[in-house]
């Protein structure tokens, strides 16, 4: 195709054909600016914190991420990977209280991964500075799929990418039991915090080239 483009502008003037040749070129980076970008998250620099309450107190806790990657096309929005949580980790620093919810609320036994699987992505990712994106996908957890949105703050460090994203999860709502007694009440939704760094790399072999 470019041999072919080349062939039609040698008949044109000098200056005209050498403009043409700019942009052709010009408009050849910039597709491959646009081809598909995976990141790949780093368990030892994730950060998954929880917070709930019940009427004593505020629980905070933490999860430990296992393995994570989006691949996206920042041309359409598409987006595939998973966010791989390891549901057993589960830890607020109380194993009386860990135990029981590992066992009677996220049944970990039965369902040691919680995994976000991305679908699509809106808004636009720059080369440098901070940004903000919304990830759609659907958050599986407890043997089901929930539809999701993220809202991302994310800002390019030195040592990667790094995000931030804050949610809510309506855990009984979700079919999971609340770990209410006759005397604590406690909260039907959990706020989940996370903070991670990514390393992004280029997708297909036209990119890394």
């Amino acid at each position: 195709m470019m041999l072919k483009f080349m062939t039609r502008i040698r008949g044109l003037s000098r200056p005209l054909s050498i403009s043409m040749l700019v942009l052709a070129y010009a408009g050849f980076g910039a597709g491959l600016r646009a081809q598909e970008t995976t990141l790949t998250f780093d368990p030892a620099q994730a950060q998954i914190n929880f917070t709930t309450s019940d009427t004593i107190h505020t629980v905070h806790g933490a999860f430990k991420l296992k393995q994570g990657s989006i691949t996206f096309d920042p041309a359409t929005g598409k987006a595939t990977g998973q966010l791989v949580v390891d549901s057993t980790s589960e830890d607020t620093g109380s194993s009386t209280r860990d135990r029981k919810v590992r066992k009677d609320v996220l049944e970990s036994q039965t369902y040691p991964e919680i995994v976000f699987v991305p679908d699509r992505l809106e808004g636009a990712v720059p080369r440098e500075g901070d940004f903000d994106v919304k990830v759609h996908g659907a958050f599986r957890i407890h043997g089901g799929d929930h539809d999701l949105t993220l809202t991302v703050h994310a800002q390019h460090k030195p040592e990667g990418l790094a995000v931030l994203s804050d949610f809510d999860v309506p855990y009984q709502k979700w079919g999971m039991k609340n770990p209410s007694t006759l005397f604590i009440r406690v909260s039907d939704t959990v706020h989940i915090s996370v903070h991670a760094v990514a390393r992004s790399a280029a997708a297909t072999s036209a990119t890394a080239r």
